[in-house]
């Protein structure tokens, strides 16, 4: 063998080719050093040896994924360009052969596992490996023949390659967006994503398979099981780590977690959706955050969420297991599902807030879209739990004591004051897009009967008991056992009730609400109105009651009288202090006609309104090329602002940086300036976001273009 040892042939070098194949494969953006690339799309590597290849040079190219990669369980690809294809789907040919150099295309399959991959060359008996040898192949929404291939190109854009957009939040009447600065392209996004699916433990072959992914996924977001990414916290207390409203974007939370590997506090569910975008964006599965209004936590999955009020119309927040949430957010993930009938392909959903259990973890989906609006909720993952997140019917209870036992009395029932404007960020523009359509049929409608019909038969209904927490023994009135449907009573009065404001809600200043009674129907109607008014975090959880009216109205016939409720501002303001979430303005109504069995409930959530932070930089920059940008505050409101912080973030143009501003007293101005020096091209997005004592989450974004 020593006499012929010199003409060995030898790999001396790899070149991963990295602009020319990230560039084809849309991974330019990510912040690594290796080669990223997408399954089932070619790519090519030059490979440089010791002497010219001759045809009769054994040449064999290993790519391996996993601790011990083997050829039976698919997890090493050993490829040889004299045999085109190899029984794993994937490809290896000679481009071209000239001189001590050679270049190769590899095309993976369309179904590779998704992961980081070493890459070894053996030429005869000699095994080269290069440095910094991990491929880093991820799911591919450009490609026909992967389950995850979507056929539009702005949608491509938005769903997998934008890496800012906004969260929708807010009341079904007053909804506002969050910007989220999802950034998965940032440093050490892709790493973590990958120590992700290393934790989730998933059979290898499990991870060609984007139902398994995002479920996992699911998981891994929330610490619950398996000191996952975050930790959630609704208590209003988190001095031992960063309010959820404190959050600006994914990159924060995700670094951290990488860096230490513990959970990182403390999320609330549109944190939870926004760093479940980011990974799913990064891993390649197209994915978009989801906004549901009055959305409903139905512990008991019977398609009903039973509200106890006093008989003032304030919610009792001790009564309740079930909870309707101002607004929930989850996501949608796109993709084939072959392990479904024909039909259920396109958007899942998926959620990673913990709120129930699914296979004894906390996850959830995916579930198609098309099952929950057609009731088919047997299929799996999860679509029992989703189906009445957008579907259950509420009723109201109102709680007086008698012979000091609860008398329980049902006024009303409402069928289609659940799941409403659901909504996620327009494709390509920064507006609002409501999907309802995508989830129920229009309300009333024949196809949405029929789809509550079949859900109802997979959902077992309990009939028509209240279920207080502390009720052992049955309520004292109205119990009906036939199951739903329900429908809602026809008036005979045509009593209607309205809730309004008449002037802007500004912290500071007196709520002036407004509650209007009306009636349609011949006669003289008297009718008894509470009315109270509350405020409450999105999760429906009453922080205080700040006061109430109870009056009696007299109308004749078609007429109407408007009741005012006053709230003096010192009344909320020590709650809006002492709270460190967001909170919203809660107003409910009863209204009950006497002598008449005429009740009808009616409640409304407001946001409180802020003065604005403005933006000042120019409107195009160049690359590399420094320039200054000004964040100014006024505080217009009637109340000094304790402890204020200005929080700002520009991916691709300044890391996230923090301003203390101190109190700022009412009419003082505050201005903070950053330097910024744009790293990559194309729109860029400033996002800021002032926080303070009293107020929680101002917040604005603003776009600049970056040419070369």
């Amino acid at each position: 063998m020593s006499g012929n040892a010199g003409t060995d042939l030898k790999v001396t070098g790899i070149d991963f080719l990295k602009s020319q194949n990230s560039s084809l494969h849309h991974t330019d953006a990510y912040n690594i050093k290796n080669l990223v690339v997408r399954r089932g799309q070619a790519f090519q590597l030059r490979l440089s040896f010791s002497r010219e290849l001759k045809d009769a040079d054994k040449l064999v190219l290993h790519f391996g994924i996993g601790e011990k990669p083997m050829k039976v369980r698919g997890t090493l690809m050993s490829l040889n360009p004299r045999h085109e294809k190899d029984v794993s789907g994937w490809q290896i040919s000679i481009v071209k052969n000239s001189g001590k150099e050679c270049l190769l295309s590899v095309t993976s399959s369309p179904s590779a596992p998704v992961g980081k991959y070493t890459l070894n060359v053996k030429t005869g008996t000699n095994i080269y490996k290069p440095e910094n040898d991990a491929v880093y192949l991820l799911f591919n929404p450009w490609c026909e023949g992967d389950v995850v291939f979507l056929a539009d190109e702005a949608q491509r854009k938005e769903y997998v390659l934008n890496d800012t957009g906004c969260i929708y939040v807010g009341s079904a009447y007053s909804i506002h967006n969050r910007p989220w600065n999802f950034g998965q392209f940032e440093e050490l996004i892709l790493d973590t994503c990958m120590y992700l699916l290393d934790k989730s433990k998933p059979k290898l072959s499990n991870r060609k398979d984007p139902v398994f992914v995002s479920r996992a996924m699911s998981a891994l977001v929330n610490s619950n099981d398996d000191s996952g990414v975050l930790l959630g916290n609704w208590s209003g207390n988190y001095n031992s780590g960063t309010s959820p409203i404190d959050w600006i974007g994914s990159v924060a939370i995700l670094q951290q977690y990488y860096k230490t590997k513990k959970p990182v506090r403390y999320g609330q569910c549109w944190v939870f959706a926004g760093v479940l975008t980011t990974v799913m964006r990064c891993l390649g599965i197209p994915s978009r955050c989801v906004s549901n209004f009055n959305s409903a936590h139905d512990t008991e999955e019977n398609l009903r969420v039973d509200i106890y009020l006093n008989e003032f119309g304030e919610k009792l927040n001790r009564m309740s297991f079930d909870s309707i949430w101002n607004f929930h957010v989850w996501n949608d993930v796109w993709m084939k599902r072959t392990d479904l009938p024909e039909g259920f392909d396109g958007w899942q959903a998926i959620d990673s807030t913990p709120q129930e259990q699914s296979q004894g973890i906390f996850q959830c989906g995916p579930c198609p879209l098309k099952a929950i609006r057609e009731g088919d909720v047997y299929l799996p993952f999860d679509s029992k739990f989703v189906y009445a997140e957008v579907n259950a019917d509420k009723v109201y209870w109102v709680v007086k004591e008698v012979n000091g036992k609860d008398k329980y009395t049902r006024i009303s029932t409402e069928t289609q004051g659940i799941g409403m404007n659901i909504s996620t960020k327009a494709v390509g523009q920064d507006k609002r897009e409501d999907i309802t359509a995508q989830y129920k049929f229009p309300e009333g409608s024949k196809e949405e009967r029929r789809a509550m019909q079949k859900a109802s038969s997979f959902i077992h209904p309990s009939g028509m008991t209240p279920r207080a927490s502390f009720l052992s023994s049955g309520p004292t009135d109205e119990v009906a056992s036939k199951p739903r449907v329900l429908h809602e009573e026809v008036s005979k009065t045509g009593l209607q009730l309205e809730i309004t404001n008449k002037a802007a809600l500004y912290p500071g200043s007196p709520l002036e609400l407004a509650i209007t009674v009306k009636t349609s129907a011949p006669g003289s109607w008297t009718i008894n109105l509470a009315g109270s008014c509350q405020l409450q975090s999105y999760t429906g959880k009453v922080e205080a009651s700040l006061g109430y009216v109870k009056e009696t109205v007299k109308l004749e016939g078609k007429s109407e009288m408007q009741v005012p409720l006053k709230i003096a501002a010192d009344t909320y303001m020590k709650t809006l202090a002492l709270v460190e979430d967001e909170v919203l303005i809660h107003v409910t109504a009863i209204a009950e006609v006497q002598g008449m069995d005429d009740k009808l409930t009616k409640e409304t959530t407001m946001s409180f309104e802020y003065p604005p932070i403005t933006i000042q930089m120019p409107e195009t920059a160049k690359l590399n090329k420094e320039f200054t940008c000004a964040f100014i505050f006024k505080n217009k409101l009637n109340m000094p602002l304790d402890n204020c912080k200005l929080l700002v973030e520009g991916l691709g143009l300044f890391k996230m940086a923090t301003f203390d501003e101190g109190d700022v007293k009412p009419g003082r101005i505050i201005k903070s300036e950053i330097i910024c020096t744009p790293t990559r091209l194309g729109e860029k997005k400033i996002v800021a976001k002032l926080t303070s004592t009293e107020i929680k989450g101002i917040s604005v974004e603003k776009t600049i273009t970056i040419t070369a």
